[in-house]
C-alpha cells in the first residue's frame, strides 16, 4: 500500500483532509487524472471525494445548457454564475467533506474561472479575491500544460465534433496564457503529453513529498 501523508497534518485543524485540484485548458485530460488519482488515493486507503467544475446544482447546470446551446452570456454574468456555483460548492460538499478529513480531488476550481474569464476581459486577480473570501486553497495544485495545437487536436478526435466557444484556437491561446502566469506555493506543472499513468506517478510522487 503507498504510504501517504496523514489527513491530520495540516496546520488548519479545522478542515483535516486534503484538497487536490486538476487543472488545465480544455484537451489536457483533467477529467482522466482526476479519476485516476481518486482511484489511487482509494486504493491507498483514502476516504476520497471526487468532484468537478461547473457542478450539477442549479447554477453550474446553467452554465453546461448555456454552452451546449452556444449561448453565453456577458462575462461578468458568467464570472458571477462560476462564482455562485462554487460557493455552493464549498459550503455543500468541499468543506464538509475536508472537515471530515476526507481527500477531495477536483476537476477544475476558481483557476479555471481566472483563466477562461480572464481571457473574456476579466482581471484575474479580482476573480481570485472573490473566490478566496471563501474557498479553500489546494493542498496541491496540478496544472496539466500542453500546446493549443495538440489540445484541439485531442478534443476533435475524442469528440468528433468542432470545439465550442470556450474552445478556440485564439481564445485557448490567451487561457494558457493566464494558466502560466498561476502562482501557488504547492503548483505542479506537468506535460499533458505524457501517459496518463505517468502522470498519475508525478503527482503521487508530490503528494508524498
Amino acid at each position: 500500500m503507498t504510504q501517504l501523508p496523514s489527513p491530520s497534518a495540516p496546520s488548519d485543524s479545522a478542515r483535516p483532509g486534503r484538497l487536490i485540484v486538476i487543472e488545465g485548458i480544455d484537451g489536457t485530460g483533467k477529467t482522466t487524472l482526476a479519476r485516476l488519482l481518486a482511484d489511487a488515493l482509494r486504493e491507498s486507503g483514502r476516504d476520497v471525494v471526487l468532484s468537478r467544475e461547473p457542478t450539477d446544482g442549479p447554477h453550474g447546470r446553467r452554465l453546461r445548457e448555456s454552452a451546449r446551446q452556444g449561448r453565453y452570456p456577458r462575462a461578468e454574468e458568467e464570472a458571477a454564475l462560476f462564482l455562485a456555483d462554487r460557493r455552493d460548492h464549498v459550503e455543500r460538499l468541499i468543506l464538509p467533506a475536508l472537515r471530515a478529513g476526507r481527500w477531495v480531488v477536483l476537476d477544475r476550481y476558481f483557476y479555471s474561472t481566472m483563466a477562461y474569464q480572464g481571457a473574456r476581459g476579466l482581471d484575474p486577480a479580482e476573480i481570485e479575491r472573490a473566490n478566496r473570501a471563501f474557498a479553500p486553497s489546494p493542498d496541491l495544485l496540478v496544472l496539466l500544460e500542453l500546446p493549443v495545437e495538440d489540445a484541439l487536436e485531442r478534443i476533435r478526435s475524442q469528440r468528433g465534433t468542432a470545439p465550442d466557444h470556450f474552445e478556440g484556437r485564439d481564445y485557448l491561446e490567451q487561457v494558457a496564457k493566464h494558466f502560466a502566469a498561476v502562482e501557488h506555493p504547492r503548483l505542479l506543472r506537468l506535460d499533458a503529453r505524457l501517459a496518463p499513468d505517468q502522470l498519475l506517478a508525478e503527482v503521487m510522487r508530490a503528494l508524498r513529498d
